[in-house]
């Protein structure tokens, strides 16, 4: 019977078959109707050419990638992937669907009517969504800027638009991606490159809360050259400032075309800060697609804080606690509370404080975590309280319940922000350790997965949590790829150390994982498995106990 089910596979492999209102032609992967032609990958090809095989039955995950990756091991995120493309591609809804329906645990069925054979149907070229910007968009003259623009009613349409897979079954809404690079400080002295930062990382913030768009983070893997995996409209710039006077250059690009759709310099008094980033932000709200609705026009309007010097003390703080090191976590502590003395409103300085408290059990291991965390959670509360509209107010709330095992809590408090922003690398990453704490490592690859394709240098941690979810998943070759890499980035983290002596412990490595617990008791002389794993957030016993039983191989 299987042999009989593949030749017809084969089969189908080469002739054009129609699914639906679409006929679909394997040999140039592309999918048609009436005035319209879209070119999909080959892979998901592959895995509809294998559905409309088994048309109206359920074919399970295992049988997918058995047939569309034979002989390679791949993880589930892959097939997902394919799923939502060919979704994507056949305008089908997953909470209604029409082509390919989910069967809970258990697999796909494509459900719309098959017919063999016959001719594809009349193809006319789409015109691109490019060149309707460029018929539509108008820069008026001389010191005046208009813009006139339908891109929004032809965001449906973006061929560039992305799904963002959620990790449980859900995805995110079709959204259209924009990457913002590093702004360039352009002014003398090195010392105030933060303020450059602070209104690039300010303006992927803001347009992360416009539900239309998704936000991918550029590497800075090759400084000052960073990519932009999947991003279809860039936005850069580069600020100068000399004395009073703030120069701001600001430049959107289409990635595909190479055009360069719009630039301005707006040159003002560095008091009127805050008016040149309302201005920037409501110029890229009309060129780039995607609808606005009234209320995240009224999010945008509300500025964090209207105190320029506590703005000042905020991005010094930023630059500061992403070093990751204990002085700056305590340099940046103070001038968070700077910022809250000129401002006692400022949120994100009440959550950025939060979590100067909450880096303390990671920075000072040697140090009592309670009282530090719960420090955390009443600064991150308040952050909430005064403004539930941030989500790192959210993301710093789940934090601190991950911390102290308040597992479902911190995935709730992450769910709420990335429903603020659902670009938020930072929530999914830390929404995957969560899931690998309760013992769902599966369920946190796809969800790390998404962290990094909209943050491509998230830094050790990303590598960190996925090696540590695949080692569960009892996948030691990703494992140690992700934890090396972990390892590399970032080589005096403990953590990631433990799991990597565990990993090579797990791959019959025992010299390798004997160096790497040498490397452990180097970096903190005490070690204490025992002691290490009761103050550890994990609640999975069955983790922990393997764990345990990796580590004592490595003789630690």
């Amino acid at each position: 019977m299987a042999a009989t089910s593949n030749l017809r596979t084969d089969a189908m492999a080469r002739s054009r078959f129609q699914v639906g209102e679409w006929w679909a032609d394997p040999a140039t992967n592309e999918l048609g109707r009436p005035n319209e032609t879209v070119r999909i990958e080959p892979k998901a090809m592959e895995v509809l050419v294998v559905l409309a095989d088994r048309a109206g039955g359920v074919v399970s995950r295992d049988e997918l990638l058995s047939s569309v990756w034979p002989g390679v091991i791949v993880g589930d995120e892959a097939l997902t992937q394919c799923i939502i493309k060919l979704r994507r591609a056949l305008r089908d809804n997953p909470r209604s669907p029409s082509y390919i329906e989910t069967i809970s645990k258990r697999g796909y069925r494509l459900i719309a009517p098959m017919a063999h054979g016959g001719s594809p149907p009349v193809r006319r070229r789409m015109r691109s969504l490019g060149l309707i910007a460029g018929v539509v968009i108008a820069v008026v003259a001389a010191g005046g800027y208009a813009v006139y623009s339908t891109l929004q009613s032809a965001s449906r349409a973006d061929p560039d638009a992305d799904m963002v897979d959620l990790g449980d079954g859900r995805q995110a809404a079709s959204l259209t991606t924009v990457t913002v690079l590093p702004f360039e400080w352009l002014g003398d002295g090195s010392e105030h490159g933060y303020l450059a930062r602070g209104i690039g990382d300010d303006l992927t913030t803001e347009l992360s809360r416009l539900s239309g768009l998704r936000l991918i983070s550029p590497s800075r893997a090759t400084p000052g050259k960073p990519s932009t995996p999947g991003a279809r409209y860039l936005v850069s710039g580069s600020v100068q400032r000399e004395a009073d006077t703030l120069r701001v250059n600001v430049r959107l690009a289409d990635a595909r075309t190479g055009e360069q759709i719009w630039s301005e310099r707006f040159e003002r008094p560095y008091r009127n800060l805050f008016a040149v980033q309302d201005e920037v932000i409501g110029k890229l709200m009309a060129l780039l697609p995607g609808k606005v609705s009234d209320a995240e026009r009224q999010r945008l309007a509300k500025r964090y804080t209207r105190s320029l010097e506590a703005y000042d003390y905020f991005l010094r703080a930023q630059a500061l606690f992403l070093v990751r090191r204990a002085d700056e976590n305590a340099q940046a502590r103070a001038l968070y509370r700077k910022a809250l003395d000129l401002d006692a409103n400022f949120a994100r300085a009440y959550a950025g404080l939060a979590m100067t408290y909450a880096m303390d059990y990671r920075l000072q291991p040697s140090t009592d975590s309670s009282p530090a965390l719960d420090r955390a959670f009443e600064l991150a509360e308040t952050a909430r309280q005064i403004d539930p509209d941030i989500p790192e107010a959210h993301w710093a709330l789940g934090f601190v319940h991950a911390q102290s095992r308040r597992h479902e809590q911190a995935l709730a408090s992450l769910q709420k922000a990335i429903e603020l922003d659902r670009s938020y690398a930072d929530a999914y990453a830390l929404m995957g350790g969560v899931r690998t704490y309760i013992g769902q490592p599966a369920k946190s690859i796809p969800l790390l997965r998404t962290a990094m394709a909209l943050n491509p240098d998230g830094g050790h941690l990303y590598f960190l949590l996925l090696g540590r979810a695949y080692l569960f998943e009892n996948d030691t070759e990703q494992a140690l790829i992700n934890l090396r890499e972990a390892a590399a980035r970032n080589p005096a983290d403990l953590e990631t150390r433990v799991y990597l002596a565990a990993a090579l412990a797990a791959a019959g490595n025992t010299s390798g994982a004997e160096w790497e617990a040498a490397e452990i008791r180097g970096l903190e002389p005490g070690f204490s498995t025992r002691r290490w794993l009761d103050t550890y957030p994990m609640t999975s016993t069955s983790q922990k106990d393997r764990l345990r039983d990796l580590l004592a191989k490595a003789g630690l």
